[in-house]
């Protein structure tokens, strides 16, 4: 065990185990993005990794605790004008997640002097705003992997190179031969960004560059001639790129075998979104005219103007009905995703399945989008009448008197239109399947929205949405965040990325004075005794604010759900928000996990102020009444002396 890591009794995560079966959840998976893993201080450059050393301990002690597996979010490359991983790149990995200390190890060839990593963290500002904090830590990156690459460069052309650098420049020549494709699309980018002077491509995008690998009629010939000019002329450039992506896919690769060995599962995020680079490099298979956004819904009454492309639906299938540019696109990054993850979860399947779209280019964007439709299910609208021939559904299959974005605005639908529905989706399935991964872990993120089409395709395939249990309305018995409600394909959550953490909501709770209206919910969910006994439980959980935490975590697993998840600031007690939805600010993406994790999250569990897990799940048994109680009694008492040792610090 690292040093870092929570040393626990040796029986702690069979015990864990235990109860999980006896829950009947077969899946506890943690979700931590990228920039908030933590660093030991002599790696740290103010952004997060999960290839770093502190890393390491941070999954370590995860598997101690019992997880099975590790929720990641889009792993793709941010630029340093926006951090937001869901604008990163769809094939190149973020280079600002390769952890520098190994390029100092003899195995590597000493491409970094000893020392420098730790002589770069000393540097760094730790009074630096979220945003400055950001910027820097990317700045440095880049010049330490520039400092790396010029090493290599150097060592590769002695006239005799150490054996690690020819096994380096070996592993290289196989990387780029095997990525060729993507690895060209993407460097280019870049090298023509530098040429212009500009870090983005639409101030160009009239011009053949700007349509390289789209090229209009009779421009065919000048493109490949200019794709063949840039190669030649900045080659150096292009190597150098696919140097740094061969870093950071070699460095996944030793997570997933960390993770195999922990048997703990490694969760990517299929997002939706399109990064510019993405937008630039693929934007033959685009709609022209539309833009994907966030339709008005519970959880953003206002809808999101995302601005991502739409893929063409005439263009998944040739006339000869075989896979089209589309669907071969999604079938070259699906096979790359499955060949990283374990399994995937999908960002806003109704993107896959019916988008919410709006025109482009308009000078009011939030307008545009609360006046947009649903691609396919748009035979007939006067202010979209482009839409028509993309219509799955006819006129009287629709609901005309709920809204457009309504999940109940369409109405019926038979087997074949449902097929229609789920072309892009299908994708999806039959990637996981031909990669041999379970269809239980595509992971559909389902939230405010569930179209009426998404729900069929989800359920062709026995899937289930995400339940965020913060979000439900005690009011309303159907409400579908409410735990009651839960079906065992669902995955469950107090909340997410783009939610309050479960500390800071009862905070809010305790100073709004609905504590107790939580409480009372709590008490019918975990007390199966009715009368006195509930009656107490909800006073005891009212006065208590880290007690009704725990009894809100524990809510999960009393649920029918076989698949709980749960964030890491809920987890460590941490009371930071990481991303409020529709908001642009500099602290949004920047949340993370401290130097001194362990130490706060240990000093957290005495006062119930962090995740106490055997406290939780030994709550979840008891709720199964007096039967369970009686069936489990040797498993409670196990849990229950774990619990206490946590409280107490004896661990």
């Amino acid at each position: 065990m690292s040093r870092d890591s929570l040393p626990l009794p040796e029986d702690h995560h069979r015990l864990v185990t235990q109860a999980l079966a006896a829950l009947d959840v077969r899946n506890l998976v943690l979700s931590i993005q990228d920039a908030s893993f933590p660093s030991v201080p002599d790696e740290d450059l103010g952004r997060g990794s999960p290839y770093s050393r502190g890393a390491a301990d941070f999954l370590e002690t995860a598997h101690t605790l019992g997880f099975t597996g590790i929720q990641l979010g889009p792993q793709g490359q941010t630029t340093e004008a926006n951090a937001s991983p869901y604008d990163g790149t769809l094939f190149s990995r973020n280079v600002l997640n390769v952890a520098l200390s190994p390029l100092e190890d003899t195995a590597c060839g000493s491409l970094l002097p000893q020392g420098h990593v730790a002589a770069l963290a000393e540097g760094r500002s730790r009074s630096a705003s979220p945003g400055a904090r950001y910027r820097w830590a990317f700045q440095a990156q880049f010049t330490a992997l520039d400092e790396a690459w010029i090493s290599f460069r150097r060592q590769r052309a002695e006239p005799n190179p150490s054996a690690a650098v020819k096994d380096l420049a070996d592993r290289l020549r196989v990387f780029r031969q095997r990525n060729q494709d993507w690895l060209l699309r993407d460097a280019l980018f870049d090298v023509l960004c530098e040429e212009k002077g500009v870090p983005d491509w639409r101030p160009w995008a009239d011009s053949l560059d700007g349509r390289l690998w789209n090229p209009r009629p009779g421009e065919e010939s000048a493109a490949v001639a200019r794709i063949q000019s840039l190669e030649s002329r900045d080659a150096d450039s292009l190597e150098r790129y696919a140097f740094f992506q061969f870093l950071v896919h070699e460095q996944h690769e030793v997570l997933r075998e960390r993770t195999a060995r922990w048997r703990l599962k490694l969760y990517g995020d299929l997002q939706i979104g399109f990064s510019p680079r993405d937008a630039w490099a693929w934007q033959g298979l685009f709609l022209r005219t539309y833009s994907m956004g966030a339709p008005p819904s519970r959880t953003n009454p206002e809808g999101q103007p995302w601005n991502y492309p739409v893929l063409d639906p005439e263009q998944y299938f040739t006339e000869g009905l075989a896979p089209g540019a589309v669907l071969r696109f999604m079938d070259a990054r699906m096979d790359k995703m499955l060949a990283e993850y374990d399994g995937l979860r999908l960002d806003h399947p109704h993107g896959l399945v019916c988008p919410w779209v709006y025109r482009s280019g308009q000078v009011d964007a939030l307008s545009a989008v609360q006046h947009g439709a649903r691609l396919f299910s748009s035979p007939d609208l006067s202010d979209h009448p482009e839409l028509a021939r993309f219509a799955i559904v006819g006129p009287e299959q629709l609901d005309r008197a709920v809204p457009r974005y309504a999940d109940g605005e369409v109405t019926s639908l038979t087997t074949e239109q449902v097929q229609r529905y789920s072309i892009l989706f299908d994708t999806v399935v039959a990637a996981a399947r031909r990669n041999g991964r379970d269809l239980g872990d595509l992971l559909g993120e389902v939230l405010s929205t569930l179209p009426y089409p998404l729900g069929r395709v989800l359920a062709r395939y026995g899937l289930g949405r995400f339940r965020v249990t913060q979000k439900a309305d005690l009011r309303n018995p159907s409400d579908v965040y409410r735990s009651e409600n839960v079906a065992p394909e669902d995955w469950v959550m107090v909340g997410n990325h783009d939610t309050k953490s479960l500390w800071r909501l009862v905070g809010e709770w305790q100073w709004r004075g609905t504590l107790k209206a939580q409480a009372d919910y709590l008490a019918t969910r975990l007390c199966p005794e009715a009368g006195r006994r509930r009656e107490d439980f909800a006073r005891e959980l009212s006065q208590d604010p880290g007690k009704l935490a725990q009894a809100k975590l524990a809510d999960l697993f009393a649920s029918r759900a076989r698949n709980v998840m749960v964030f890491f600031t809920d987890l460590l007690g941490m009371t930071g928000t990481y991303n409020e939805p529709g908001t642009v600010d500099e602290r949004n993406w920047s949340l993370r996990a401290s130097e001194d994790w362990m130490g706060e999250y240990r000093e957290r569990l005495r006062t119930d102020a962090a995740m106490n897990l055997p406290a939780v799940l030994a709550l979840a048994l008891r709720a199964g009444g007096a039967a369970s109680v009686t069936k489990h009694r040797e498993l409670l008492a196990g849990l229950d002396r774990l619990a206490d040792q946590l409280r107490q610090g004896t661990t």
